[in-house]
């Protein structure tokens, strides 16, 4: 991903960059722990590297101003792959919750002494809960995707999805995510756009997990290409700006797209689904609904939606 690039799932996904809080030194993850100093009965943090840029904690920070929960506050934790299992060990107990970013999510549902459905079928975990036996792993990333959708204009049941088809570019990590959320709208077939045979097989082994009908389609514009958009209900891309580039002319007779970038935004992809009329969310609608899981799970309380929207801009 360029420097300056941002997608949905770098917010449960990364930020920031020292490492301090990998380096074992308890003191430092002590102070990363505590970092807002306001006493708070009940914490929650961003876990990542790089971690600095996270939209998170304006996200969160805002449900509790909105909720007038003055005893709950929200940090960042800069933390490598290779420290996050000592890093949450060393954890305070008053900190509850983590919203995992990159590189930590696999990290995370290796870590959990509990594990979601879901997360255990994306194989990645963007959310740790804290409960009376250790930590309970989630990828609330679904819930990103699912509300995405709505905000396409499907309803709230995603009903108008059951047994369509679908468009994914690329075969990462958000990908599965996309995967599982298509898999529980009832879409019956996904269309797989990916440079690497071998990297898509994840995607199409979760698809047909769910029974859905796959097809593992070339990396280049082409008629085919062309054609599987016009029909689908939904494409979803989840490459960068640049590595997309090649294909927006042939994705943009989609009439729904989400693009998981958000920054920079609007995309070339985004500019073109809606020169062609086509409606279009980016990856800030998905970084917006999967933040609202993760506080419901971390209070226990019902996110406000519309604070949490507006922190973000949306």
């Amino acid at each position: 991903m360029a420097e300056n690039e941002r997608t949905s799932g770098d917010m449960p996904s990364g930020d920031g960059a020292s490492g301090d809080a990998a380096s074992g030194d308890e003191a430092t993850v002590a102070a990363h722990a505590r970092s807002n100093g306001d006493g708070a009965a009940h914490r929650a943090a961003v876990v990542g590297s790089p971690v600095a840029h996270s939209k998170s904690p304006d996200l969160h920070r805002a449900g509790y101003r909105e909720l007038g929960m003055t005893d709950w506050s929200y940090d960042r934790i800069d933390c490598a792959e290779d420290g996050f299992a000592e890093m949450v060990d060393r954890l305070p107990a008053d900190v509850v919750g983590l919203s995992v970013t990159m590189p930590n999510k696999k990290a995370a549902l290796a870590y959990a002494t509990e594990v979601t459905d879901r997360a255990r079928a994306v194989g990645a975990a963007n959310t740790l809960v804290r409960t009376d036996t250790g930590w309970r792993a989630d990828c609330t990333d679904v819930d990103g995707v699912t509300g995405s959708l709505r905000e396409l204009g499907y309803d709230s049941d995603l009903r108008e999805l059951t047994g369509s088809t679908a468009v994914l570019v690329g075969a990462g990590g958000t990908a599965l995510a996309v995967v599982q959320a298509l898999a529980e709208a009832g879409v019956a077939s996904i269309a797989v756009v990916a440079r690497d045979a071998d990297r898509a097989a994840g995607v199409l082994e979760l698809a047909r997990a769910h029974d859905i009908d796959t097809l593992l389609v070339e990396f280049a514009p082409s008629t085919q290409l062309r054609a599987l958009c016009g029909r689908a209900a939904v494409t979803v891309n989840t490459v960068p700006v640049a590595g997309v580039a090649p294909l927006v002319d042939d994705l943009a007779v989609s009439g729904r797209v989400l693009d998981v970038i958000y920054d920079p935004w609007p995309t070339p992809l985004a500019e073109a689904v809606e020169a062609q009329g086509g409606l279009v969310v980016g990856g800030l609608v998905m970084l917006l609904n999967q933040a609202f899981g993760q506080f419901e799970q971390f209070t226990g309380r019902a996110a406000p939606r519309e604070a949490m929207a507006d922190a973000i801009g949306l």
